[in-house]
């Protein structure tokens, strides 16, 4: 393959390097387009055929169903690391050893502590406040109680920035859905692991123990591993172009978590468990919903079902279906929302229609499930995707800082009026 890419614009050639990525992926650069032709430019709604960066952090095939996190694939990572090693992982490249996970996992519970005064801006929310917005805003109010700005090019000052907000993250996803069930606000145990201590913030009765069940703690550390990054997606994007305005970690986080709220990227979970509510409704008849998915003439849309990068089948959903399976079947849950959704799950599995199509659960899909089995309300299930997010974020930050990338400024294309003269409002 040539080294260069010719484009030809009104008999004039120009000429722009091919970089080839260490998977075989071939991007064109065309940083000097505008400049040596004069100001034209490329036109992608959507960034859909668009690098935005070169990143080191995460490959994913779409076409192959491959996700992997710095190299290692997600299937392995799911079976044989913790969300803590995983996370380790994506920010500083490699898995931790024995010494550095135990040192960081310290270094967290050290920075654990909240101020008490973000419990006086959790309190002026109301119950019925969305918790994503709650979320968003409680992470950007970390930025009132540490305002210096972190020095990048120093590894200590960016590494207490990142130990800082994976320690106060979860006690602000607890504290969120505490708030929505009516609960006081409480610490966890530095006893526990990442994940269970999580687990017991979210959970724990004021009036009494909780007890922890490997298998809801092994699911959720599957969930938020599956979730930790995801290349160069909606919420992702937005935090490196938040960032590269030299905006501090935690209102890049604030923003990348408002980009995550809506249905179309984080809010899909929420949107499986809201359509399967509106089935109960109507009966539960699985089969007619399944037919109205395939009548064209039909508005209702199948949610949890393929994906839009993942063209064969979504490598996640293969892993959580058999956490869904398990945590089904230890909790023992009677509940006709939950038959539904195995229901529809068969049926796609099953019916030539969804198969030829790819039509597969997703992730979303079973994610939910597991969410709803746990308690968890359907509002908060963004909340807890953010929650798993939220180590890739970082990572995107930092790899993007401290390669000191430009601040994104992207092009349009104008199609509006031309120069007009101005009227004096009396000939309008």
């Amino acid at each position: 393959m040539s080294d260069k890419a010719t484009l030809e614009i009104n008999g004039e050639k120009y000429e722009f390097p091919i970089i080839n990525g260490t998977e075989n992926e071939v991007a064109i650069d065309i940083k000097s387009l505008r400049g040596s032709t004069g100001g034209v430019i490329t036109l992608d709604p959507g960034y859909k055929n668009t690098g935005s960066c070169e990143s080191a952090i995460t490959f994913l095939d779409g076409e192959k169903g491959i996700l992997r996190y710095r190299g290692y694939s997600i299937e392995e990572l799911a079976e044989k690391a913790s969300f803590l090693e995983v996370v380790f992982l994506l920010i500083f490249g490699e898995l931790p050893t024995q010494e550095q996970l135990s040192k960081f996992d310290s270094d967290i519970k050290a920075h654990s502590v909240v101020d008490d005064d973000i419990k006086k801006i959790l309190d002026a929310f109301p119950k019925s406040a969305h918790p994503m917005g709650v979320l968003s805003s409680l992470t950007s109010a970390l930025t009132a109680f540490y305002p210096s700005t972190v020095d990048v090019s120093s590894e200590e000052e960016m590494y207490k920035a990142i130990v800082r907000i994976l320690a106060k993250f979860p006690v602000l996803v607890a504290w969120t859905l505490r708030k929505k069930n009516g609960l006081p606000l409480d610490y966890g145990d530095n006893k526990l692991g990442y994940v269970e201590n999580l687990l017991k913030m979210m959970f724990k009765s004021p009036s009494g123990d909780y007890e922890q069940n490997p298998i809801l703690v092994n699911a959720l550390d599957k969930l938020l591993i599956l979730h930790a990054d995801h290349e160069q997606n909606c919420s992702t994007s937005t935090v490196r172009i938040a960032g590269s305005s030299h905006a501090g970690l935690f209102v890049s986080l604030a923003s990348g978590i408002s980009a995550l709220w809506g249905p179309l990227h984080g809010g899909a979970n929420q949107a499986v468990l809201e359509m399967l509510e509106a089935i109960r409704a109507d009966g539960g008849d699985t089969k007619k919903y399944m037919a109205k998915a395939k009548d064209k003439n039909d508005p209702f849309r199948l949610m949890g079902f393929g994906h839009r990068v993942y063209k064969n089948f979504d490598p996640r959903a293969l892993i959580i279906k058999k956490a869904a399976d398990e945590v089904l079947a230890d909790l023992g849950i009677e509940d006709p929302i939950l038959d539904i959704a195995k229901g529809l799950a068969k049926e796609a599995l099953e019916d030539p229609y969804f198969v030829e199509r790819k039509l597969y659960p997703n992730v979303d899909f079973y994610s939910g499930i597991i969410y709803r089995a746990m308690g968890i309300p359907v509002e908060m299930f963004t909340v807890m995707f953010a929650m798993g997010r939220l180590p890739g974020w970082i990572a995107q930050w930092k790899e993007m800082r401290t390669r000191n990338e430009p601040i994104g400024r992207p092009r349009q294309l104008y199609i509006g009026e031309t120069h007009r003269d101005f009227k004096s409002i009396e000939k309008r």
